[in-house]
């Protein structure tokens, strides 16, 4: 026969190594001893969340609620084009002699283009395709520059003004082939004196 025993049934004793033994909380250090003449100062509490963690935190709160911190400013726009930038003083007078035909001065003004000048529009086109920032739209001919010993013709051409905000006042003439060159890539601001070219 079973005998009874004495104490709580075998089905409500809880053996102890079922528990986990509670880790012993952390000592507080004492505080340093106080050296003659100075206080003693309090013990240091351990730093719970460094300013990384801190920042780190925010961020991910920031991303729960949908707070998105703003993005950094865009870079500056570009330059305009000389086609947008709005010269609005961009006026040239062109005198031509001994072209061929009666001495001629001209008036050009561009965006819109007008002025007296025979061909204004395709003389406003031409000068914005040959204009580049940095560069002198009117440059001489580099004087050491090696050049075809040709004649063009006794034509000569004055062209003042402003243009892309520049002060303007250069001469052309048709001496040799790269001041001949010169004048055809103006043309038509100048007259067109090519063979079968159209004369302004």
């Amino acid at each position: 026969m079973l005998q009874a025993t004495s104490g709580a049934p075998d089905a409500l004793a809880t053996p102890a190594a079922h528990f986990a033994p509670l880790a012993p909380a952390r000592p507080v250090p004492p505080p340093r001893k106080a050296l003659p003449g100075r206080p003693a100062r309090p013990a240091r509490r351990p730093r719970r969340v460094t300013a990384l963690a801190a920042g780190f935190l925010l961020a991910l709160v920031g991303l729960g609620t949908g707070v998105v911190a703003p993005a950094a400013p865009a870079r500056a726009a570009a330059l305009p084009g000389l086609k947008e930038a709005g010269r609005s003083g961009d006026r040239l007078t062109v005198a031509v002699r001994d072209a061929g035909g009666p001495d001629r001065t001209y008036t050009l003004v561009c965006r819109p283009a007008g002025g007296d000048h025979p061909d204004a529009e395709r003389a406003c086109a031409t000068l914005d395709r040959q204009t580049r920032w940095g560069k002198d739209t009117f440059a001489p001919v580099p004087p050491d520059g090696p050049c075809t010993m040709q004649y063009g013709g006794p034509a000569t051409a004055r062209v003042t003004g402003t243009w892309a905000g520049r002060p303007v006042d250069a001469r052309f003439d048709r001496s040799n082939g790269c001041e001949i060159a010169r004048w055809d890539g103006l043309v038509p601001l100048l007259p067109d004196l090519r063979a079968g070219g159209r004369r302004s």
